[in-house]
């Protein structure tokens, strides 16, 4: 491969893929130490990776508003800003039109893009060149890392360390405090925090169950909940926050995802159904608890002692439905007790206390 020295990695998964993707900023900063690497997310998710010192900028994409002249307006002028940036390497780490289209806009004399049979035939002309899916590598630590990492294996750039990490904005810390003061508690204080909501019904667990969860930590280890998630998740979570003003609070909705990232920098433990919080704890370095369905975990986390996960033991788990039947409902979440949530949680207690 050339001496490349301006790259543009293209990432237009969701939250979890992004935070997922820093082991691959990693790789190509360790393979191309001289060069600018710059990155391409879906807005707002560039606040996540504002304070990585191994980018050189952040870009965001989003769905433009309004009249067609507006749309058209904006269109050409993000696509001005790509080819003035004059980027000799460009990487698709996905699959999508929307990344395909916009790596083609580049005009950098290389792009980069996974071989898929059944897209569109076009695709052959967004890319110079193609890398297939290959097997895991035996030496990642990480399988939700390899999920952009093998991409840029097929083409010379790997790392030893697929462990996703992310750095905080200063002033994102400094808003963490701002809001964790407002509930009475400080950097110093112990505390859990929780994700209950995913984007997905089907990931979630009973919301009853999470009042269960919050009462026995506080009884036990005078533990209290931090409820986290998106505005659309703030009224499931001051439901369950109500009547419980002493051990459980509601920031559901009140955070930026760098905010989110700095208060969960600063939980004792994170416990949450599989969505985006757990990704962002732990790349933090917050021990975690992560709950999943019919989801296969083994894609994304190998789990160790300050990394854990509870599912049931159903033998249809995991299916990959989005629900029993696709009913939205998943058997395997609604049948799952508390116990083994609070027995997992207690014993993080005791290897971090």
């Amino acid at each position: 491969m050339p001496d490349f020295k301006n790259i543009l990695l293209i990432q237009l998964g969701d939250i979890g893929d992004v935070v997922l993707t820093t082991p691959t900023i990693r790789a190509i900063k360790e393979t191309y130490p001289e060069s600018r690497v710059s990155i391409l997310v879906r807005k707002p998710f560039g606040c996540l990776l504002l304070a990585d010192p191994r980018l050189y900028e952040v870009v965001e994409t989003g769905r433009a508003l309004g009249s067609v002249f507006r749309v058209l307006q904006e269109f050409i002028q993000f696509t001005r800003r790509l080819r003035r940036a004059r980027y000799d390497l460009v990487i698709d780490l996905r699959t999508g039109d929307r990344g395909a289209i916009l790596s083609f806009l580049t005009k950098a004399p290389t792009r980069i893009g996974r071989n898929v049979m059944d897209k569109k035939f076009w695709r052959g002309l967004a890319y110079t060149e193609f890398v297939s899916d290959p097997q895991p590598n035996l030496l990642s630590n990480h399988p939700g890392a390899d999920q952009s990492l093998h991409v840029v294996r097929e083409i010379g750039i790997t790392t030893t360390d697929s462990t996703p990490r992310l750095s905080v904005m200063p002033a994102d810390h400094e808003c963490a405090l701002e809001l964790l003061a407002r509930l009475s508690l400080t950097a110093d204080s112990r505390w859990v925090s929780i994700n209950p909501c995913s984007r997905w019904k089907y990931k979630e667990l009973e919301y009853e169950k999470w009042g269960a969860v919050i009462d026995q930590l506080w009884k036990t280890h005078q533990l209290p909940a931090v409820l986290v998630g998106s505005p659309e998740d703030a009224a499931v979570c001051q439901e369950i926050v109500a009547g419980r003003e002493e051990r459980a609070f509601n920031l559901a909705g009140e955070t930026t995802l760098g905010e989110l990232t700095a208060v969960l920098r600063l939980s004792s433990i994170h416990i949450g159904v599989d969505s985006a919080p757990p990704h962002i704890a732990a790349a933090v370095g917050t021990p975690t608890l992560t709950i999943f369905g019919p989801s296969n975990w083994r894609g994304w986390i190998i789990p160790d002692d300050l990394h854990r996960i509870v599912t049931s033991d159903l033998p249809c788990v995991p299916c990959g439905q989005k629900g029993c039947e696709n009913t939205e409902r998943s058997r395997c979440l609604y049948e799952l007790g508390v116990d083994e949530i609070l027995r997992q949680t207690l014993e993080l207690w005791r290897k971090i206390e």
